[in-house]
């Protein structure tokens, strides 16, 4: 299928403005969007957070019919009509979760042409044939495109269906996107969903804005409350491995003044949903989670995610701390690890119902994550590289900012190494360290390793040093827990080498840090003279926020009230130009937000007022009650279609003379150009005649 259109691009870039309020596209994107807007068929894996949805929004608002979005979760589809509307796109949701009175609107949206992104469920939109058939869809719009793998963890059954619905829809022009997703997965999401091949884009896996930080696990209640509690205030996650877990971290967290609530797959289903809407109402509220909070998440203004407990593969891990910064602002992770998550993460690999194939690659993908944890140096150099990217070290991880101390580590591996082959490679770690110390355990005796030559080798070292030391090995792949053994350690590539003295091991130190270390304050988001005003700029958004029953976020995100603090706008043409800011919601809140950034009211007019006086009101008048004549074209049959305000003074105000003068009009485009054009053209030259 492909839209015919002069310079579809020319169409996005004015609506990224003029609607969105941005300036330009994120990397990565325009490049997509081009192709999505040129009618073909697209398969985009981008960063969480990396702006994908735009990128089926803007070539739907550009063409005409709607297109349909088929998304995972309720709670998701709901929020993101919330924020289209907001920024004045008729965007509608059909759920399960809707009234009957919602129905309705969106239907008469459907009939009228009005609507332009339609949201549903996969459970749904597999029996709605007849009904998009007749709404004359434009573009399938599959989010979380992963869902489709049957071995993943988001896998949906009912994401199956889409290949045939595309099909019933007359190989309507399709659209995947994810975050996540390698070769077999991409492969997997190509066979189902598309009839060939559809170009594919693989965008940066690279999240500058945030902050990434590990720690094993020591004191693992006190080292979360230590990087939580100084961000008090702000909008965070913490993913826990358990139900019972969250419920017991989100009661800790409340004992210290922390607004914070238990989310997990336990809980009344009502209860659920309703954490989950103060959650993202508020924006300064804390949400301990199991992963089942996962897709759900569309809160750009998540300014940390932590994670109490290991997550289970590298994918996983950057999708969950993918939820923080989607503003762009800066961001912060934080994730705990510890021997006992690692081997429960590896049992519910070696006992899940899998092929071999399968628990081969999770396991690999465990390791990976277990190796990032351990890195020596630079996170996101090591986490990019899993991508497949190179990276220079990049001065925003705990590791480049606080380097760890490396020691020759060899002799401590050799040891190690020796007491796992002298056992028979049988044995887990606690059992390795009983030797290695010289405790005589029942077991121990038992079994005649009580007369090893590595029996006591270790005295020197307590347990907790000894378990870093076999973390580390592990991490390295000089030691693999062998699942046809229960668990016990084998020897991996290299070992022998360390053993013969051919290689040498080095090993970072494990230390505690400081109790001022352990409390650091949360990344600046401001200068310290701008925080004051920050925080008004907040209580702002709260008030009108509340006001209408929306999140915080949905007035402006976090990134657009960052830079009102460090910019300080005066007038409502400087407070246009901010990241964020698009027509409506300059039209909306502007003078609100004006009156905190100058500290009292102002009677300045929105500027499609200014240019409003600037223009021949009689011309504006005439194309105003043009376009209302032809909103179904000329014989009253077509798509509604209509130019907002601001979009005919600026009409009436350049006054085109050619139809590719008036397309190039931010907000006009080609289709719009088509309908009005030859009118519209008519009236200003007859207006230029009668001046």
């Amino acid at each position: 299928m492909t839209v015919a259109t002069a310079d579809p691009m020319t169409a996005a870039r004015g609506l990224l403005r003029s609607v969105f309020g941005f300036d330009g596209f994120r990397p990565g994107q325009e490049e997509i969007v081009a192709a999505v807007s040129a009618g073909r068929d697209v398969l985009a894996i981008m960063p969480t957070g990396g702006g994908k949805s735009l990128c089926y929004q803007l070539p739907a608002l550009a063409r005409p019919g709607v297109t349909v979005v088929v998304s995972p979760l309720i709670a998701l589809m709901r929020d993101q009509v919330r924020a289209l509307r907001a920024a004045g796109v008729e965007a509608g949701a059909l759920t399960s979760a809707n009234t009957a009175e919602e129905n309705d609107a969106v239907f008469a949206a459907l009939s009228a042409g009005r609507l332009k992104l339609l949201y549903m469920a996969p459970e749904r939109i597999a029996v709605a044939g007849g009904l998009l058939r007749r709404a004359g869809v434009s573009l399938l719009a599959v989010d979380e495109a992963h869902c489709v793998s049957q071995w993943g963890h988001d896998f949906r059954p009912d994401y199956l269906r889409l290949g045939e619905l595309r099909r019933a829809l007359g190989g309507v022009q399709t659209a995947a996107f994810t975050a996540t997703a390698d070769a077999e997965t991409r492969a997997e999401i190509v066979e189902k969903l598309f009839d060939g091949p559809p170009e594919t884009f693989l965008r940066g896996f690279d999240r500058p804005n945030l902050f990434l930080a590990f720690a094993p696990k020591t004191r693992p209640r006190e080292q979360l409350l230590d990087f939580v509690l100084p961000r008090k205030g702000r909008s965070g996650v913490v993913y826990a491995g358990s139900r019972n877990k969250t419920e017991v971290l989100a009661q800790a967290l409340r004992e210290k003044g922390v607004d914070a609530l238990p989310y997990h797959a336990g809980l009344e289903p009502a209860t659920r949903q309703a954490n989950q809407d103060r959650f993202q109402q508020q924006d300064d509220m804390v949400m301990v989670a199991t992963v089942a909070f996962g897709m759900g998440v569309d809160k750009p203004d998540i300014r940390f995610v932590a994670h109490a407990d290991l997550p289970k593969s590298v994918e996983a891990y950057y999708q969950e701390i993918g939820r923080a910064g989607r503003d762009g602002a800066p961001a912060e992770t934080f994730t705990l690890y510890g021997a006992d998550d690692i081997e429960l993460r590896r049992r519910q690999i070696d006992e899940s119902a899998a092929p071999e194939e399968r628990k081969w690659a999770d396991r690999r993908r465990l390791e990976a994550l277990i190796a990032l944890a351990e890195a020596p140096r630079c996170r996101r150099v090591t986490l990019l590289a899993y991508f497949g990217e190179d990276a220079a070290p990049c001065g925003a991880c705990d590791l480049c900012k606080n380097p760890p101390r490396l020691f020759d580590a060899t002799v401590l591996a050799q040891k190690a190494l020796s007491a796992a082959v002298r056992t028979g490679e049988r044995f887990g770690a606690g059992y390795l360290i009983e030797v290695l110390r010289g405790e005589a355990t029942e077991k121990v005796r038992a079994r005649g390793h009580d007369a090893l030559p590595t029996f006591g080798v270790g005295r020197d070292l307590d347990a907790g040093r000894w378990k870093g030391v076999f973390r580390q090995l592990t991490a390295l792949g000089l030691l693999r827990p062998d699942p046809e053994r229960f668990g016990g350690l084998r020897c991996g590539d290299g070992a022998r080498a360390v053993l013969k003295g051919e290689r040498v091991v080095e090993m970072k130190e494990d230390t505690r840090p400081a109790k001022a270390e352990r409390r650091a304050a949360p990344a600046a988001l401001v200068a310290a003279e701008d925080e004051a005003l920050l925080s008004r700029l907040k209580a702002k958004r709260r008030e009108l926020a509340e006001a209408q029953g929306a999140p915080a976020y949905v007035v402006f995100p976090d990134r657009t009230l960052i830079e009102m603090a460090t910019r300080k706008p005066r007038t409502l043409p400087d407070l246009a130009a901010l990241h964020g800011v698009g027509e409506k919601k300059l039209a909306q809140y502007g003078k609100a937000f004006l009156e905190v950034l100058t500290g009292g009211a102002t009677t300045e007019d929105h500027p499609a007022q200014d240019r409003l006086d600037a223009v021949d009101r009689a011309l504006y008048d005439a194309l105003t009650a043009a376009q209302a004549d032809l909103a179904r074209g000329p014989d009253g049959t077509e798509k509604y279609m209509t130019l907002p305000r601001a979009t005919l003074a600026r009409i009436a105000a350049a006054r085109p003379a050619s139809l590719a003068a008036l397309e190039a009009i931010s907000g006009v485009g080609p289709q719009k150009a088509a309908r009005f054009g030859a009118v519209f053209l008519s009236l200003i030259a007859a207006h230029g005649a009668d001046r």
